[in-house]
C-alpha cells in the first residue's frame, strides 16, 4: 500500500485543534505511523512552526501558513481564504512531487483519505490530477464525513466519482442517503492516551472536594445539537428531588452559552465560572474547591486528557446526551476512563442501554433521574455498567479500527459506491 495521506484542516497543533476532529485525526496518523506505514498529514497547522516535519514515519505538512499569520485565532478563522489556497495549492504539490515519485518508484500504490467538506476542492483537483498523469488507478481516494456541516456545499455527484465516500457511524449513513449516496462506515477511534488509568489520588481528591454531592460532567461545544438545555433541566430536576447536583460544565466560545446558564438562571440554579489556574489535574481541584451552594461550575479553561479522565471517571454519571451526534467520541472517552456515560441515540453505535451506558431518548428530564435514581440504589449495576462500557472502548483503540474497518476498506483498486436510486 506505501503510504497514506491525510487531508484535514484540523490537526495536532494547539492553532489546528477545535474540536474532536483534531483528536481523531492525532489518534489516526499516529496509530498508522505506529503500524509501520509512512503517513503523511496535510492539515492547516502553526504558522510558527515548521512547513515540514518528521516524527518517525509521521510527516507534517502546515499548510496555509502564509494565511494563518494573519488569523492568530486558529485554524477556522480567515476558513475561506484557506479552503480556496487548500484547494489549489496543495494537490499539485502533494501529486508531483509526493504521489507520482512514490508511486513510480516502487511497485505499489497510496491511500489518500481526505476529512470534512473544506477538502472537498481538494480531493477533485487531486482525482483530475491523477487522471491527467495516468495514474489514478494506483491511488485509492477516500473522503470522510464527520458531521453534516456544509453538506450544502457539496457536489455530491462530482465527488462520489472522484472518491470514496464514507462516514463514521450508521446514524450518520442514514442521514446522508437523502443525498442520493450510500457512504461506508468506518468508526472513530481512541488513542492509547484514553486507556491510562485516572489518577486514585485525585478522583479521591474530587470526591473530598464535593463530598457527598451528585457529580455530573459534561464536556461539549455550546450547541444546541449537545442538548445542553436538557442538562440543566436535569440538574433543576434532581435538586426538586431533594438531590445536592453539581454539573462540572466546560462549554466552547459559541453564543449559545448565553442562553444555556440564562436557562440555569431562570431555573433558580446558581452559577460560578471557573478558569484552572494550571492546566493539569490540580487545576481542575483547585476549580472544585469552596463552591459553596453552587450547582453549576462553568470552566472556562481547556481540559487537557489527564484531568478529564480524572473528571469522567470522578463524575456520578457523565452527559453526553447529544440530540445529534454523528459518533459520540466523548461517550467512548468516558467509558475509556472507567465512567459511566448517558449517551443520546443517535449516532453511538457503541452504546447498548444499561449495559454498558445510559442512553437517553427523549428531552424529558425525568428519563434520566428516574434511570439514575433506580441505579443509585444498585451499586452492583452502576460497576457492572462501567466495567462493561471499559470493554466496550477497548474494541474501539485505533490499532482495532484500523485493523478490522479501514485496512480492508483502503484498496487502491476500490471504486466509489453507486449512489442511491433517485
Amino acid at each position: 500500500m506505501g503510504q497514506f495521506h491525510i487531508l484535514s484542516f484540523e490537526g495536532p497543533d494547539a492553532y489546528a485543534r477545535a474540536g474532536g476532529l483534531a483528536s481523531r485525526i492525532s489518534g489516526l496518523t499516529e496509530a498508522l505511523a505506529d503500524a509501520g506505514f509512512e503517513t503523511h498529514l496535510w492539515f492547516v497547522g502553526d504558522p510558527t512552526q515548521p512547513g515540514h516535519e518528521t516524527r518517525g514515519q509521521l510527516h507534517l505538512h502546515r499548510w496555509c501558513q502564509w494565511i494563518s499569520r494573519y488569523h492568530p485565532g486558529g485554524v477556522y478563522e480567515g476558513e475561506e481564504g484557506k479552503c480556496a489556497d487548500y484547494a489549489s495549492s496543495l494537490p499539485p504539490h502533494l501529486v508531483g512531487e509526493v504521489l507520482l515519485p512514490h508511486i513510480r518508484r516502487h511497485d505499489g500504490g497510496a491511500i489518500v483519505l481526505a476529512e470534512e467538506w473544506q477538502t472537498v476542492d481538494a480531493v477533485l483537483h487531486i482525482d483530475w490530477l491523477l487522471r491527467c498523469a495516468g495514474e489514478r488507478a494506483r491511488v485509492g481516494i477516500l473522503w470522510n464525513a464527520n458531521n453534516v456541516c456544509g453538506f450544502d456545499r457539496i457536489d455530491w455527484p462530482r465527488l462520489a466519482h472522484a472518491a470514496v465516500i464514507t462516514t463514521v457511524s450508521r446514524y450518520m449513513r442514514q442521514r446522508m442517503w437523502s443525498l442520493g449516496v450510500d457512504p461506508l462506515v468506518i468508526p472513530n477511534g481512541l488513542s492509547a492516551e484514553a486507556f491510562a488509568p485516572a489518577d486514585r489520588g485525585a478522583t479521591a481528591a474530587v470526591h473530598r472536594c464535593v463530598g457527598d454531592r451528585v457529580v455530573l460532567g459534561k464536556i461539549a461545544r455550546w450547541d444546541p445539537d449537545k442538548r445542553w438545555l436538557l442538562a440543566i433541566d436535569i440538574v433543576g430536576e434532581l435538586k426538586r428531588h431533594g438531590r445536592r447536583p453539581l454539573l462540572v460544565a466546560r462549554g466552547g466560545v459559541e453564543a449559545h452559552g448565553a442562553e444555556v446558564l440564562a436557562r440555569a438562571a431562570a431555573a433558580g440554579l446558581r452559577v460560578v465560572e471557573r478558569s484552572l489556574p494550571e492546566p493539569g489535574v490540580q487545576g481542575l481541584l483547585e476549580s472544585l474547591r469552596n463552591l459553596g451552594d453552587a450547582d453549576i461550575v462553568s470552566l472556562r479553561s481547556h481540559l487537557n486528557p489527564e484531568p478529564r479522565r480524572v473528571l469522567y471517571r470522578s463524575a456520578d454519571a457523565v452527559l453526553a446526551n447529544s440530540g445529534h451526534e454523528p459518533f459520540g467520541l466523548v461517550g467512548l472517552e468516558a467509558m475509556a476512563a472507567g465512567g459511566l456515560a448517558c449517551t443520546g441515540g443517535t449516532g453511538e453505535d457503541y452504546a447498548l442501554p444499561g449495559w454498558n451506558a445510559l442512553v437517553l431518548q427523549s428531552n424529558d428530564p425525568r428519563e434520566f433521574v428516574d434511570v439514575f435514581h433506580r441505579l443509585q440504589a444498585d451499586p452492583a449495576e452502576q460497576r457492572a455498567i462501567r466495567h462493561h462500557g471499559k470493554v466496550t472502548a477497548q474494541q474501539y483503540t485505533w490499532a482495532h479500527v484500523i485493523q478490522r474497518h479501514f485496512l480492508p476498506r483502503v484498496t487502491t483498486r476500490s471504486r466509489p459506491p453507486s449512489a442511491l436510486p433517485a
